[in-house]
């Protein structure tokens, strides 16, 4: 069943309690936040909608892994910065999320003011979904917004605790991911594509189980491509084949046989003499002519322009994983050409998971001509793995006139 959208949730001069999701690599240091902001971006439609009807917002989210503890290097502080400077208004970043001086700051909140509070998982509580911290949380606000899918499949106190304490709704991004990811399993339009790429099959394994059934093709890179070549009976040279997976991508191939279902294999690839960013030498190759000892890097050139006009033909295009090393510039070239060939295809949808393919699409600069890139890596493969996602199913139905 559907659950409650924002627009059935009164906010209207409330205090609004929304969680969030600016977990951003901090590690990579704070002056280059702007340059992987794409989650603060993904709820500016939600928090404007809070401003127009004169919301009171308070905004809490969590920040790495700080197991319980406060550590300074992930505090919230600078991602409030970036977020005041991508709305043009101040962000307030409150030293704590819960306690009499945070709840006494927030009873002071005027219309239109935002508050940021401190990183979720300096506390225990949080991770453990233990009732008192939802409590406190809850305590804070006068409803619940959850707008953090990428972490929807987290049962964590901020995720399925506080819509048992709070008059809830999904936020508009979370509205967005389900709508988007749901449609590949819904009714898309025909023919539907995934392109399934990143390191391992395993991970992809009940993603495939619940799509292919529902394919009219499947386009295969990256890691993933050299266990089903194998699978296929080509030689891989050094490249790591996950050898307890065969035998499922074995029965992947005939089932998709069975089915009419068009499975797209590399017919050649980039090799390298070591699996590195400057290895000794380079070559493309065909699949039948893998050098012993070299490893596959990416795509080659002709599969990447085979995979670009097939996917052309497509209406809905479901893209999860990197067609090859792409984190390594000399070995991106794949991943680009498959990016660029289904950016902004007329009639077509394209709906791109969250994590690796998410961040390869913001760097080339594409986000903008995807129908839809979601901010969840684990929770949209989770969603599309057709597995009910706990911060999700927490939320109230819809509510029906």
């Amino acid at each position: 069943m559907s659950k409650r959208t924002l627009s059935q949730l009164d906010v209207s001069g409330k205090t609004v309690l929304v969680r969030v999701d600016f977990n951003v690599p901090i590690e990579q240091g704070v002056d280059a936040i702007a340059n992987y902001d794409q989650r603060l971006r993904a709820t500016l439609p939600t928090i404007e909608y809070l401003l127009e009807r004169e919301s009171k917002i308070v905004l809490c989210s969590h920040l790495g892994r700080p197991r319980g503890q406060v550590d300074e290097t992930l505090r919230l502080g600078p991602v409030g910065d970036r977020l005041g400077v991508l709305l043009n208004r101040p962000v307030v970043s409150l030293p704590n999320c819960i306690g009499p001086d945070v709840a006494g700051a927030i009873s002071q909140m005027s219309a239109g003011d935002i508050y940021l509070l401190e990183n979720l998982r300096f506390h225990p509580g949080e991770e453990d979904n233990d009732d008192s911290f939802a409590e406190e949380l809850a305590g804070l606000a006068d409803c619940f917004v959850m707008d953090a899918f990428a972490v929807a499949h987290r049962a964590h106190a901020s995720t399925v605790g506080l819509p048992q304490l709070l008059p809830s709704a999904m936020g508009l991004l979370t509205q967005r991911e389900v709508e988007s990811l749901g449609l590949a399993l819904g009714e898309p339009g025909r023919p539907l594509a995934a392109l399934m790429g990143g390191a391992k099959v395993s991970d992809k394994i009940l993603v495939l189980e619940n799509l292919l059934p529902r394919l009219d093709h499947l386009f295969i890179g990256g890691g993933m491509a050299t266990t089903f070549l194998a699978a296929a009976g080509k030689t891989v040279g050094a490249s790591s084949v996950e050898e307890d997976r065969l035998e499922f991508a074995r029965d992947v191939l005939s089932r998709a046989d069975a089915d009419g279902v068009s499975v797209h294999l590399p017919d050649d690839v980039v090799v390298a003499d070591e699996f590195g960013e400057r290895p000794n030498a380079v070559a493309t190759t065909s699949v039948d002519a893998v050098p012993d000892g070299w490893y596959i890097m990416d795509v080659g050139e002709a599969t990447a322009s085979r995979y670009a006009a097939q996917l052309a033909g497509c209406k809905t295009i479901l893209w999860n994983g990197p067609m090859g090393v792409f984190e390594m510039d000399r070995f991106s070239a794949g991943t680009r050409t498959v990016a660029d060939s289904i950016a902004g295809l007329q009639g077509a949808t394209t709906v791109v998971g969250g994590g690796s393919t998410a961040e390869a699409v913001e760097s080339l600069g594409l986000m903008d001509r995807m129908t839809h890139v979601s901010t969840g890596g684990g929770a949209s493969l989770e969603f599309l793995e057709g597995r009910e996602l706990p911060g999700i199913s927490a939320l109230p139905d819809a509510q029906h006139t």
